[in-house]
């Protein structure tokens, strides 16, 4: 366990699942400056679902530090943080069940976390997920767990791992100039690119942000502006 050597902790944890269910894996990732993984720890989970392996990352983050330490904890997953900060304690009053009288989702996954979270002081911070500027420790603990995912395989630093790749990226963006003759040359395509309005604001692969409500695609570092994303088609 991470013990009391310090005045405050700071995290990260993430899950993944390769299918929703499929293949998931766990991790989560400790800094000594708030910027910069110092300790993690990444394993498998064999078949499982998205949220089952979101809620092991933070079950075994919370295990891992000792609850002497105030700690902050950084998540890209809203369903964790609002099943612990929100929906908790309203789900132990209704004896585990949902509002609909329905048996919470997860339950023993939920149940080890409110003991584990009972007598500390823990900061739960949202952080959005796959952005270029984003949060350096949330983006290590997505890769390690996406790792343990496809890898099935535990991994961290008391085992001597090494880091985990970087995400897939494709090469350095386009000039604007080129941007726009690769988008009028695959205008074709362009057409049938699904995109959506975004929830969050966020900054895409070339660099410049887009807001929440504006349309954005799907692009290889996660989503961004249609045109940068038939740029690199």
């Amino acid at each position: 366990m991470i013990g009391p050597m310090r005045e405050r902790v700071v995290a990260a944890c993430d899950g993944a699942s390769k299918g929703n269910p499929g293949p998931a894996g766990w991790a989560w990732v400790v800094s000594d400056d708030a910027a910069t993984p110092a300790r993690w720890e990444a394993g498998p989970l064999g078949r499982a679902t998205n949220n089952v392996a979101e809620l092991t990352a933070l079950e075994r983050l919370l295990a891992a530090v000792d609850p002497d330490v105030p700690l902050e904890v950084r998540m890209d997953s809203q369903y964790a943080m609002k099943a612990v900060t929100t929906w908790l304690p309203g789900w132990k009053r209704n004896g585990w069940k949902t509002s609909a009288g329905k048996p919470v989702a997860n339950q023993d996954l939920v149940v080890r976390i409110d003991e584990l979270l009972d007598g500390r002081t823990v900061d739960f911070r949202y952080v959005p997920a796959h952005q270029v500027d984003g949060d350096p420790l949330n983006d290590f603990a997505d890769r390690a767990a996406s790792q343990a995912a496809v890898v099935q395989e535990a991994a961290g630093s008391a085992l001597g791992s090494p880091v985990p790749p970087p995400s897939p990226t494709s090469a350095a963006p386009a000039t604007a100039p080129r941007r726009k003759a690769a988008a009028r040359k695959t205008a074709g395509s362009a057409g049938t690119a699904r995109t959506i309005k975004a929830k969050f604001p966020g900054r895409c692969l070339c660099g410049r942000p887009y807001a929440a409500g504006e349309s954005i695609a799907k692009n290889a570092q996660g989503w961004g502006h249609p045109e940068c994303r038939t740029a690199q088609a």
